[in-house]
């Protein structure tokens, strides 16, 4: 009897022992399966995050254009591994669209061309000069080592020269027969590679909107001009030109389609502005916009202009020089453009 007791003591003992065990055993597996969960939210929380997604390839506005100096010149695309973090930022309208929406890391810019008003920050000491529009500073640029470089148009000469520094060179710049969508793809290029679509998306808003007002204008009038004052001459532009938008997208009806298709306008006397006679008369002023002493009022309102319909209706329209001829391009400048004219005209 004594013997079948101790046994079942014993019995009791290891039942007490084994359901101890599984009980330990149900209690800490589930921190392990929660542990597991965690780790596996975070990662496809990381996986789905907004943000760009790097390596990113990035094509050209255009893909290629021509030099006097070099030719024809291939943009090619540019494959980054990670987003920038320092850049040289030649194009005035791609820095324009990069301040608009906030991006940080532009170490240098052309700073001794004329910067535009709204960029004036960036001629502080904290930014690098890289030299002017046309001639970029090579060795200043080296010693920056940029992760990228942004060119346009003006230094398209220096492209094979600027990719020894950095092979990250992308050209950036408007294309004057296509401007508007060149322009647009600037912007999508900058909205890709820093995770900014919503702020180039809410300032294009803002250009669509202005666009409907200023085409509502435009529509008041039967005929327009555009030129361009450089130190007492002036230049013609077509609906096929750099500011052909002017008609396509502004809705101003051209004074005429006989215009010669060039980057600086086809040469044209005021006497020949008398003879078209134009509704509406826009003025750039690219002497302003290249540093020179301008005279542009007291050189345009001469006794021939006098008798033009846009001047006796006070419709000849004087266009900022820097941003219109050097920061175009932007998502600030093109805003800032359309209500120039919307402030003159309404």
């Amino acid at each position: 009897m004594k013997n079948w007791k101790l046994l079942s003591v014993i019995l009791a003992s290891l039942l007490f022992v084994l359901a101890a065990c599984g009980g330990a055993d149900e209690s800490t597996a589930p921190e392990k399966d929660t542990a597991s969960e965690e780790q596996t939210a975070s990662e496809t929380q990381t996986e789905n995050a907004e943000g760009p997604a790097y390596p990113m390839t990035i094509s050209p506005t255009i893909a290629s254009t021509e030099s006097e100096e070099a030719g024809t010149i291939a943009f090619e695309d540019v494959t980054l591994e990670e987003m920038p973090k320092k850049m040289v930022v030649f194009d005035y309208g791609f820095l324009d669209t990069l301040d608009a929406i906030g991006v940080e890391g532009i170490v240098g810019v052309a700073k001794d061309s004329t910067l535009p008003a709204h960029l004036s920050k960036y001629a502080g000491d904290e930014y690098a000069s890289v030299g002017n529009l046309k001639t970029p500073l090579l060795e200043d640029i080296a010693a920056l080592e940029p992760d990228v470089i942004f060119i346009s148009g003006r230094q398209s000469a220096f492209y094979d020269q600027l990719k020894e520094i950095t092979p990250n060179v992308i050209f950036v710049g408007t294309n004057q027969d296509d401007y508007w969508n060149t322009f647009l793809a600037s912007t999508e290029i900058a909205a890709e590679m820093f995770g900014k679509e919503a702020e180039v998306q809410e300032h294009i808003s803002k250009i669509d909107s202005a666009i409907e007002e200023v085409k509502a204008l435009g529509s008041n009038y039967e005929t327009s001009l555009v030129t361009m004052y450089n130190e007492g001459k002036l230049s013609g532009f077509a609906k096929e030109s750099r500011f052909g938008y002017i008609y396509d997208i502004y809705g101003f009806t051209p004074v005429t389609d006989d215009i010669a298709s060039s980057s600086h306008g086809s040469d044209f006397g005021f006497e020949a502005i008398l003879e078209f006679d134009p509704q509406v008369l826009f003025v750039i002023d690219r002497t302003a916009a290249t540093g020179g002493e301008s005279n542009i009022e007291k050189d345009m309102e001469n006794d021939i202009i006098k008798e033009t319909e846009a001047y006796k209706n006070s419709k000849i329209v004087y266009l900022d020089g820097p941003l219109w001829y050097l920061s175009g391009g932007g998502l600030q400048s093109e805003l800032a453009k359309i209500q120039e004219i919307l402030d003159e005209l309404k």
